[in-house]
């Protein structure tokens, strides 16, 4: 009741009511960006009032729309519009696969577009542009105190290249060699035991921690998870992360399944059955990775050292092809992973060759 006696609230609900203004995700897009509009609007999709959208694309569409028309040049806009909406907003909708795209891919879609912000603007300030620009300018914006977002500005700068945009440049791509955090194996193991066996923490926080510390899964993942990824047939209960469904040992099918039964969103208008493991605040939506990276560091995990030990540890047992297949993480990925931990195929084979009913 405090929430709708707000002023902002109770206009635009009057003006909704009364027909003065539309219906329509376009007409609260007109609004200034906030909570409350946002919260607002979750709750008319969460009834069905209005249709589902994807929200983030929605913005960074917005902030793209935004960085182009702010640029100072003419031919810096023309060049920003198509590197953002033939290459980044592109790429993003083809991963994402029919999706919502998660905080995550919306930060590094920003990231990429303000480091060819900050190149077209260093050269500008140099009286150049792109295809006048040569290896030694390129080096020695590389080199001062103006570089910024060094290793996205490289993304730009090879995808110039390659539209022909620029010529005669080399930005090589960063090679990823490894965790650069040590792997604290111990740590991990000492934490899981706690999740494990606590019953003082919540039980969601305790499923979302091994999921992390056990399969590897980021934030952003374990937030989307839905009620059907917990498969439980003859007595077996299964996470489905990746293409195949992974065997949860009984501490951990335990919670998973209690999870399933008593979740519930903490939204109060438009509260529905929600098809989410971890609802969220907003109605009909799942918790958002970033508040799921809260929890999980206030329970004493680091988040990226969590992930690479656990990704270091099952690299080692698994060849890449069946660590994709059950994380849910990308072939390349898992490759570079097992490279990193030096796992060996030759051993696993082996070792699945002298279990009982192998053939």
């Amino acid at each position: 009741m405090r929430w709708l006696s707000k002023g902002i609230v109770s206009t635009v609900l009057s003006d909704l009511g009364s027909g003065r203004r539309p219906l329509t995700h376009e007409a609260l897009d007109e609004l200034p960006e906030g909570k409350v509009v946002e919260h607002l609007r979750s709750v008319l999709v969460a009834t069905a009032v209005l249709p589902q959208r994807d929200e983030q694309m929605v913005r960074l569409e917005r902030h793209v729309k935004n960085l182009v028309t702010c640029h100072a040049t003419a031919e810096g806009r023309k060049i920003l519009h198509r590197y953002a909406t033939w290459h980044l907003l592109r790429r993003l909708r083809r991963r994402s696969r029919g999706k919502d795209i998660t905080h995550y891919q919306l930060q590094v879609a920003r990231q990429h577009l303000r480091a060819a912000v900050y190149l077209l603007n260093w050269l500008a300030d140099q009286n150049l542009i792109l295809a006048t620009c040569r290896q030694a300018d390129l080096e020695r914006w590389m080199t001062s105190d103006d570089a910024r977002l060094r290793q996205e500005a490289g993304h730009f700068v090879r995808w110039a290249l390659s539209q022909k945009i620029a010529r005669d440049l080399s930005f090589p791509a960063e090679r990823w060699n490894g965790p650069s955090q040590p792997m604290d194996v111990e740590a991990r193991w000492a934490t899981a035991r706690r999740l494990l066996h606590d019953d003082t923490l919540k039980s969601e926080d305790r499923l979302a921690g091994l999921l992390l510390l056990l399969y590897a899964q980021w934030p952003a993942a374990i937030s989307r998870l839905t009620v059907d990824h917990i498969e439980e047939t003859d007595g077996a209960v299964r996470i489905r992360l990746g293409a195949v469904p992974v065997d949860l040992p009984a501490p951990v099918a335990d919670l998973a399944l209690q999870q399933v039964a008593v979740r519930r969103s903490h939204a109060v208008l438009g509260r529905t059955d929600s098809p989410w493991l971890f609802p969220g605040g907003q109605p009909g939506r799942p918790i958002s990775a970033w508040a799921m990276g809260e929890r999980l560091r206030k329970l004493g995990i680091r988040l990226a050292e969590a992930r690479s030990t656990a990704l270091f540890q099952l690299a080692t047992e698994l060849p890449a092809a069946v660590l994709a297949r059950t994380l849910g993480i990308d072939i390349t990925v898992a490759v570079k992973w097992q490279r990193a931990a030096a796992g060996d195929w030759a051993a696993y084979a082996a070792e699945v060759s002298r279990r009982p009913g192998s053939s």
